[in-house]
């Protein structure tokens, strides 16, 4: 895992980040006044990166976090188990987190709370035409995406073949593959299905590799469930309870943004070097359904995942142990008050 350059706000770099607040304001993303609203009690706060442009909101919130109090962002970079190794650990306060390995890493014992929902829909299941339907992967080799078995790609599918009446242990050969080696090798008919999170699954049907067997953004039941909560690390939270609410709202006004102004979020992620491509970034920005962290309700998902999980023979805890031993919602409550829409 890095560490990229601790982020004080320099004059500049505040002046730059002015159009996404100024964006806020005009589209009328204010919260509804606090009295005697405390400032957090430490002005530092370290965010989890990797390279899925569905994390938008986590990347753009730097400049919100300004205005939250925060005078220092650290973004620590690596890939989705290094990020959430680090969160455990305490190296990284608050990052988002699948709400399916959320749980894996609760049942383990990690000190990880759920917090908010902050979107739906980022995952695409991609075929050959000898995969028409999540029940053809029976026999089939199918990749998750590279990083471990127990890592999102993997989880994700395997949710899906339980669901379905697979046994994801016994039905499926599973292979390993990074992303880009996945998208080839799909191409070249050498693995029968990916799951492709972004910018993968964008790339996948640019060039017409394959064919969507499955689009959470979607397809139900997939599309009524947050795949991608905010965590944060308990020891952080229970020290810090000010402070993770203003980093909170900081990512829920992100959030907005991301939906309502995404050419200026898909600027903005190359100006700060998350990514290289703005097509790309515009395309994710306007395809996943930013706008319904309102609506929906994150401990729904995590019920949700739970039974999945456990039907996939990958847990053992029941959702309701789960819920209470992973989930802190109280901010996120009173913030869907403060940020009405």
């Amino acid at each position: 895992m890095s560490t990229q350059h601790a982020r004080p706000f320099s004059r500049r770099r505040f002046l730059g980040g002015l159009t996404l607040v100024g964006t806020a304001g005009l589209l009328g993303l204010r919260a509804k006044p606090v009295a005697a609203a405390p400032p957090p009690e430490t002005t530092r706060i370290r965010l989890g990166q990797t390279s899925s442009i569905c994390r938008a909101p986590e990347y753009v919130a730097t400049e919100f976090l300004a205005g939250e109090g925060f005078t220092e962002v650290r973004h620590l970079s690596g890939n989705f188990g290094e990020v959430a190794q680090a969160l455990a650990a305490g190296a990284i306060d608050i990052s988002l987190h699948f709400a399916a390995t959320l749980l894996l890493h609760v049942e383990a014992g990690e000190p990880i709370l759920g917090l908010a929902g902050l979107h739906v829909g980022c995952i695409e299941l991609f075929g050959t035409d000898r995969v028409r339907a999540i029940r053809d992967l029976k026999g089939k080799t199918v990749s998750g995406g590279g990083q471990g078995l127990r890592a999102p790609g993997h989880v994700y599918l395997a949710i899906m073949a339980a669901y379905v009446g697979l046994n994801p242990l016994k039905d499926i050969n599973w292979v390993d593959y990074p992303p880009a080696e996945s998208v080839q090798l799909l191409a070249e008919g050498k693995i029968d299905a990916f799951l492709a999170f972004p910018p993968f699954a964008q790339e996948l049907r640019a060039k017409q590799i394959g064919h969507v067997v499955v689009d959470t953004s979607r397809d139900r039941p997939w599309s009524q469930y947050f795949c991608c909560v905010v965590t944060g690390n308990r020891a952080f939270v229970q020290k810090h309870p000010v402070a993770t609410k203003r980093a909170l709202r900081a990512l829920l006004k992100a959030t907005d943004v991301c939906a309502l102004a995404p050419e200026q979020v898909a600027q903005s992620l190359v100006d700060k070097g998350f990514t290289p491509r703005y097509d790309s970034a515009l395309q994710v920005l306007k395809e996943l359904p930013y706008n319904v962290w309102r609506e929906y309700d994150p401990e729904d998902s995590v019920r949700f995942f739970a039974l999945r999980l456990h039907e996939a023979g990958m847990i053992k805890s029941s959702p309701q142990k789960l819920i209470a031993q992973s989930t802190d919602w109280r901010f996120f409550n009173e913030l869907k008050k403060e940020l009405k829409g």
